[in-house]
């Protein structure tokens, strides 16, 4: 059951609209009968009557006091809540707050070039992205604000939630990287494939998955990243490079450092938009599961945790998940097996 903090106690608005009625009347009342004892009747042809002010003013009091009962209905603190293009409202409980934003700002960590993290909008210019979108919404859910912290790459963004630098990541849920922090439930599943040149150097080209894992072929893999660990355990004669940034990866690719660069094919696709002559080939070599992640140390872990399963079931069931993959162009997504 969510813990919901109660409500404050809001007037009757029939009640304050029949004082500001009875006020309105008596003091037109008054004022009519000063008036007819002989107030300047030039005044009363140029401005309201006397009794026409008094009722203006009730009016006003009356509207006024109708905002201020909506706006104490809709104000209960601490959260704003509202997500965005659903208008889902949610209350998270204090020791919720304090756990997932305990400086009283979410800090949500991601990393540029990928659109499960975050990139820019190329006809708006704005940020965009699955982890940049999560954590706005989240911090309104919370009732805070959000402070992006942006990395190199994914490794430092696991790092800063390690050291407790992060609060918040949306990132591939893995069980090493379980032992480091806290997973909710998985959003979303991404295949995982490689990014190669249309011409190449090597002898024989690369046209399909099998044609990796080759003695002389170079694969660039983004230092830290779950797929340098998966291929360094898989491949048995294939190279691994490691990259510092998806920038780094693109220079490589476009400079013949590199033959292959693998990764989860949204970020693959966002790649091949600034690089001429390079594709991705077909077909997967394993799976992706995002989900988004919190600190493994803390106060209301698992109240936290709960919170933020209910949350992103809402987002899904909403249709705001799907909305939000679409805006951020993430393709790749893998269908549910």
């Amino acid at each position: 059951t969510r813990s919901l903090r109660p409500a404050k106690s809001v007037p009757n608005v029939g009640t304050l609209v029949m004082v500001h009625l009875i006020f309105g009347l008596r003091f037109a009342k008054s004022a009519t009968t000063a008036q007819n004892a002989g107030m300047n009747k030039n005044l009363q042809l140029s401005r309201p009557s006397g009794a026409g002010q008094a009722l203006l003013l009730s009016l006003i009091l009356i509207i006024g006091a109708l905002s201020g009962c909506v706006t104490s209905m809709s104000s209960n603190a601490p959260v704003s809540g509202v997500v965005a293009g659903q208008g889902l409202v949610s209350v998270a409980p204090k020791e919720v707050i304090q756990a997932l934003a305990p400086s009283g700002v979410l800090r949500v960590g991601a990393y540029s070039g990928s659109p499960t993290s975050m990139v820019r909008d190329a006809r708006t210019g704005q940020q965009i992205g699955i982890t940049y979108e999560l954590g706005q919404m989240l911090a309104k859910r919370l009732g805070v604000p959000m402070q992006l912290v942006e990395f190199s790459r994914v490794a430092q963004v696991l790092e800063g939630i390690k050291s407790g630098a992060v609060d918040f990541t949306f990132t591939n849920a893995t069980e090493i990287r379980a032992k480091d922090m806290h997973f909710a439930q998985s959003l979303v599943r991404l295949e995982l494939g490689y990014l190669v040149p249309t011409e190449s150097a090597l002898k024989t080209p690369i046209s399909k998955l099998d044609d990796i894992d080759r003695a002389g072929v170079r694969v660039g893999v983004s230092q830290g990243s779950s797929s340098q660990g998966v291929l360094g355990r898989q491949f048995k004669s294939a190279v691994l490079v490691p990259a510092d940034s998806l920038k780094q990866a693109q220079e490589m690719l476009a400079q013949g450092r590199i033959d292959a660069f693998a990764t989860n094919k949204g970020i693959l696709f966002e790649m091949a938009e600034g690089l001429k002559g390079v594709k991705v080939l077909d077909g997967r070599w394993g799976v992706e599961n995002l989900a988004m992640a919190i600190q493994r140390t803390g106060p209301a872990r698992e109240i936290s945790l709960d919170f933020l399963r209910r949350f992103g079931a809402e987002l899904q069931a909403s249709g705001e998940l799907t909305a939000m993959i679409k805006r951020a162009g993430l393709k790749g997504v893998a269908a549910n097996d």
